[in-house]
């Protein structure tokens, strides 16, 4: 198993960009898909993003493809999501994930979740 922990969030400007860390500890890491989720306030939990094991595969929501990218650096047991041209809708707790499910990109099922960081766009 492994326990994970978000980084980065912040205030931004509308039209700015912002850099989050999920740092892994435990567990096997390479073994892991990775996935990112948002929930802002007063709604239901969202998906944002995917990644294979290998970091060869990866799956974003419609609403930030071509304005988000995930990443990950197996050799620092570390996921990344960068966020370019941000907007007020952009506000919300994001979360990482982690599964070892092979079917993840179907089921959107985690076993494992970190405690979130907030991430702000003003106007």
């Amino acid at each position: 198993q492994v326990q994970l922990i978000e980084s980065g969030g912040g205030l931004v400007q509308a039209g700015g960009s912002l850099r989050l860390s999920c740092a892994a500890s435990g567990g096997t890491f390479s073994r892991y898909a990775m996935g990112w989720f948002r929930q802002a306030p007063g709604k239901d939990r969202e998906f944002v993003a995917d990644i294979s094991r290998s970091g060869d595969v990866t799956y974003y929501t419609a609403s930030v493809k071509g304005r988000f990218t995930i990443s990950r650096d197996n050799a620092k047991n570390t996921v990344y999501l960068q966020m370019t041209s941000l907007g007020p809708e952009d506000t919300a707790v994001y979360y990482c994930a982690a599964t070892r499910s092979t079917s993840y990109y179907r089921t959107h099922a985690y076993d494992v979740w970190g405690q979130g960081t907030q991430v702000t766009v003003s106007s």
